[in-house]
């Protein structure tokens, strides 16, 4: 999983699955959309103004649970 910021355009993307995807894009707000891969694999999240839908700047702590991953 990568989370990237591009503070020009204020945007948020959080890729789930490494690697080039032909997706389609399914838009759930103004603000946020999900990029759909084969067999419904839910590739990406990306969010538009995203200092003011995840709080005045304000990034949720991020907890991962039960994941076991290895350091590169």
């Amino acid at each position: 999983m990568k989370i990237s910021y591009d503070s020009e355009i204020d945007a948020l993307y959080i890729r789930l699955v490494e690697g080039k995807h032909d997706c389609r894009t399914l838009q759930l707000t103004d603000e946020i959309a999900l990029n759909i891969g084969e067999n419904e694999l839910l590739v990406g999240i990306e969010i538009l103004d995203a200092t003011e839908v995840l709080g005045a700047g304000n990034v949720p702590n991020v907890v991962l649970e039960n994941i076991s991953f290895t350091v590169a």
